[in-house]
């Protein structure tokens, strides 16, 4: 051969190492070593090794848990060999007992075969497909989802030479839907056309946290509609259920409110960036059907400003003091400016005009949020009506004197809130607690002279190293964790602050305490809009779903190729999450430690 056909042939080869690397997944000699790691097959067709099509095939049962996020805490054996099948071929028979349930598991049933559907690599379609029968077992007809709800299930797969028969049990429609998000779990795509799936399994699962959560903040930059939903399918598939939707703040009021108008006419950035409230009940129901719910804050006293101001106008005083006050160091710990004003009667009228509004788009069973955190004292302090009446009303100024009346705040609003729903929903017996964030109130030392624990719950955002979480669990009081060292998606872009990656928030700890309720990872928006916010969640804030749903004792080392798998699902269902790592590492498991 001359050296022009060896340069050809050089050149060959070289190209084909690059597409073997580029394109492994799409080879028919994968195999799960006994260390659980995919890998090609470097001795193909030798010994009776069991091969697979694809390394997203191989991951399907390599390892205890295959490819299943999160991780599921009870029973999980998964079988070795795979059902080809067409996703149409999918029948469903739906046992529940009212209308209202069936309708939901008709919805998840549709949602299921949506997602199974985008795992497809080429043509969907697969001539003499096997049958699949899903038959869904539910008990309780109640669609109410919180902190109580059973969101347990049990799932069988088993083939026989007619067809693979999957069983789902749940006492809920809840539970019944994360059986079909495990499900799609052990579905990937065929390098043929069509769709592989374990032919046997048992997973007996239930969550251990019952908040599980991500916080998104739409009022410093406005998030549209479309990206809210990617991030409530992304939680779907994670199996988060609280979507903590910081709406307002100083910054915007873009919630329009029926009853007050002037909020999103003199709060929103422009009559563009409102979510209307046919919006808003929207979303609340494309969630509910997603097995999420949507816990709505309303900040104050601190972190309200644009949307209040409208109050002398309309002959009600000041609903709000030191809104867009400078030198802003002077009168809050972020521009702009503003705080509520706990003396004046008018303002409390207005927020309970609010939460008229929230309780009627809202489930019957759903809290709110009231904020309550970074109260700045010298804004109240050097504001001259507060001060004259809290003189006239027999207070000093001295700070726990201003500590009173930031409780009394509270006091007053959780009243209107137990009167709106007493209204509302006057077969709801308990009144419901509130969830407030941690601040200087919540000091262990004198929370219990500000708020009872009876109806307050606590969010924390301190650190992990922090004593305020024992202390107040010691105190009696339920607790929602936001560790700001691991939790905080919005660190590393300002400041001194540190990035913190996804191995970083699945190791955050969670204890183990009847009164922790679970956590939140939180996405603050001063950084962040629309054409990045998808990737600063995702696939963080999935770590941090095992974390919420299994609380597993080992560490992200060991979930790490669930976890890439579990990032390209997000992928093909059209979310937009980070790169984590080299797509090389990713082919070649167990080369990158």
């Amino acid at each position: 051969m001359n050296q022009r056909g060896s340069f050809q042939v050089l050149i060959l080869h070289l190209f084909f190492i690059i597409f073997k690397q580029g394109e492994g997944e799409n080879s028919d000699q994968w195999v799960c070593t006994p260390n659980d790691y995919c890998v090609i097959d470097e001795a193909a067709n030798v010994g009776d090794v069991k091969r697979f099509e694809s390394q997203h095939d191989c991951r399907l049962s390599c390892g205890k848990y295959g490819a299943i996020w999160p991780m599921p805490t009870g029973d999980c054996v998964l079988g070795h060999e795979r059902i080809h099948f067409d996703p149409w071929k999918v029948r469903f028979n739906i046992m529940a007992n009212s209308s209202w349930t069936k309708q939901f598991l008709r919805e998840t049933n549709r949602i299921f075969v949506s997602n199974i559907i985008k795992e497809c690599l080429r043509n969907c379609t697969v001539e003499r497909s096997k049958e699949i029968l899903v038959r869904v077992a539910v008990n309780s007809t109640s669609l109410t989802l919180d902190w109580e709800s059973d969101e347990s299930y049990k799932l069988n797969i088993r083939t026989t030479g007619a067809a693979t028969f999957v069983d789902i049990k749940a006492e809920t429609v809840y539970g019944a839907r994360h059986a079909y998000e495990t499900l799609s779990n052990v579905i990937t795509g065929s390098a043929a056309n069509g769709l592989l799936m374990i032919n046997s399994a048992r997973i007996h699962d239930r969550p251990i946290y019952p908040h599980r959560g991500v916080l998104l903040d739409t009022a410093r930059n406005f998030i549209p509609l479309r990206q809210i939903r990617n991030t409530i399918d992304a939680m779907a598939s994670s199996k988060l259920n609280i979507f903590h939707w910081h709406v307002v703040d100083t910054h915007s009021f873009p919630l329009e409110i029926t009853r007050i108008p002037e909020m999103q006419r003199f709060g929103a950035y422009s009559p563009t960036n409102v979510y209307t409230r046919s919006e808003t009940i929207n979303m609340i129901k494309y969630a509910r059907l997603r097995g999420i719910r949507i816990l709505i804050e309303i900040d104050g006293p601190s972190h309200a400003g644009n949307g209040w101001q409208w109050g002398p106008m309309a002959g009600m005083g000041n609903l709000v003091v030191c809104a867009n006050q400078k030198p802003w160091r002077s009168y809050c710990v972020q521009p702009p400016c503003g705080q509520l004003n706990p003396l004046n009667d008018n303002m409390y009228s207005v927020m309970k005009e609010i939460y008229e509004d929230i309780a009627e788009v809202g489930a019957p069973e759903e809290t709110i949020h009231m904020g309550g955190d970074e109260v700045f004292i010298p804004c109240w302090n050097a504001t001259e009506e507060i001060t004259q009446k809290m003189l006239a009303t027999g207070f000093d100024l001295s700070l726990q004197s201003f500590y009173k009346l930031w409780s009394i705040f509270h006091g007053k609003n959780v009243e209107s809130w137990d009167e709106v729903n007493q209204r509302q929903f006057p077969y709801i017996k308990e009144p419901k607690p509130v969830i407030i964030w941690s601040s200087h109130i919540t000091d262990p030392e004198i929370i219990e002279n500000h708020l009872p624990k009876e109806r307050f719950i606590i969010q924390t955002w301190v650190a992990s190293n922090s004593s305020l979480n024992p202390m107040l669990l010691d105190l009696g009081y339920r607790v929602i964790k936001s560790t700001k060292n691991a939790w905080y998606l919005d660190h590393g872009f300002w400041g001194r602050t540190v990035y913190y990656n996804w191995a970083t928030v699945y190791n955050n700890k969670m204890e183990l305490h009847p009164n922790v309720l679970g956590g939140e990872v939180c996405m603050w928006s001063e950084y962040v809009d629309e054409f990045g916010v998808e990737s600063r969640i995702w696939p963080r804030a999935g770590a941090a779903a095992e974390r919420l749903w299994s609380n597993p004792k080992s560490g992200s080392y060991q979930a790490q190729y669930r976890f890439y798998r579990y990032r390209q699902r997000l992928i093909s269902r059209g979310i937009r999450p980070d790169a984590i790592i080299p797509k090389w590492c990713i082919l070649n498991e167990n080369h990158c430690m």
